[in-house]
């Protein structure tokens, strides 16, 4: 499924109903099966631009496609959220077979595709505990699988690892990379974390501070399976450092911005 951003614009009304332009005249597209980062500057739109992809906020010009062929009874899209957006009074299972509620899958065949996802995902023995049983990782596994259950066309991440300490993140990736080498997802990943972008990433969507636009489309020029020990490699570093002086400044004039 290939996904079409055409000259995407966003206004929106502040509290003292001040107009205040979000996105202007963003356009990308997102290969089948490709992995895109969007980074950029706080403030700068990836969040709201991922919720229009997502048809949770309607683009005030210009607008998002889907190009490709949707099997029935499949989603066009799943968010997993920065927040691990659980309910507290329902297992690992149940949070997972939620989405699967919504489309109406008879019980046994929720029960099913959810196992299949918590085994995808390590998740195996912890199917009954409940969300506070469960570290931030395993909560985050939980959300992806959930997400992932519901068979998405495209995968649309917000930050998703921006919560967990260090080392609970680096495993994270990893694990995040292995399971797009067995379902080759078309994702969309938002983060303000270049290394994170160049690990992960096929193509890196940079954009400037607000209102966002397009500062530039960096093709990451790594091998997969990507491995730890890329981070030190010329292509990696070269990534990381040309989004860096792309950014720097932008980044540097958004700290001015008022309520920055």
């Amino acid at each position: 499924m290939r996904v079409i951003v055409d000259r995407v614009c966003k206004t929106y009304a502040d509290r003292h109903g001040h107009e205040v332009r979000a996105l202007d005249d963003v356009s990308f597209t997102v290969g089948s099966e490709e992995f895109l980062a969007l980074l950029g500057p706080s403030g700068c739109g990836k969040s709201t631009l991922l919720n229009i992809v997502a048809g949770l906020l309607t683009p005030s010009a210009g607008g998002v496609y889907l190009e490709g062929e949707l099997p029935p009874g499949r989603s066009a899209t799943a968010m997993v959220f920065q927040e691990f957006a659980l309910f507290p009074w329902r297992t690992a299972q149940a949070n997972i077979e939620f989405g699967l509620e919504e489309l109406g899958l008879p019980p046994v065949e929720r029960a099913a595709r959810a196992r299949e996802h918590i085994t995808l995902t390590g998740l195996a023995g912890f199917e009954t505990k409940y969300p506070h049983q469960l570290s931030g990782g395993m909560r985050q596994r939980v959300g992806i699988a959930r997400a992932l259950a519901v068979e998405p066309a495209v995968l649309l991440m917000d930050e998703p690892f921006s919560a967990l300490d260090a080392q609970t993140r680096q495993l994270m990736q990893e694990e995040l990379l292995a399971i797009w080498e067995r379902t080759r997802k078309t994702i969309v990943y938002v983060t303000h974390n270049i290394q994170e972008a160049v690990y992960l990433a096929d193509q890196v969507i940079v954009l400037s501070r607000r209102p966002g636009r397009v500062l530039a489309s960096l093709p990451v020029e790594l091998k997969r399976p990507r491995v730890e020990g890329m981070i030190g490699e010329p292509a990696f570093v070269g990534a990381a450092e040309r989004i860096w002086s792309l950014i720097k400044g932008e980044a540097r004039e958004a700290l001015r911005e008022p309520g920055a």
